[in-house]
């Protein structure tokens, strides 16, 4: 299934896709699905899909294992400073 921004969704299940497509901004990763630690550094970067986090109800994606652990020991003030920097960053891709 494609996306916003072309982005191809792949889902476990067909009951998956189908729960996404009833509200895509509930369960698409924030921050186009860059690294969200990266966009709170002014950033983006690419992600490790086995690096990921759920905080109040979002999805955030992560660099790599490294990067989630320093991520979630301050997640709210990263998402603080991911939330001033994303609307800045929305269609510029930016090397880390």
């Amino acid at each position: 299934m494609s996306g916003q921004g072309g982005a191809k969704w792949r889902f476990a299940s067909a009951a998956n896709r189908d729960l996404f497509r009833t509200d895509p901004e509930k369960y698409a990763p924030r921050y186009g699905g860059y690294c969200a630690y990266a966009v709170s550094q002014g950033k983006t970067a690419d992600i490790d899909p086995d690096a990921w986090a759920v905080f109040e109800g979002r999805l955030y994606l992560n660099l790599n294992k490294e990067v989630q652990e320093m991520w979630e020991k301050d997640m709210k003030e990263y998402i603080r400073k991911a939330e001033e920097n994303w609307p800045r960053m929305l269609g510029k891709r930016q090397e880390p």
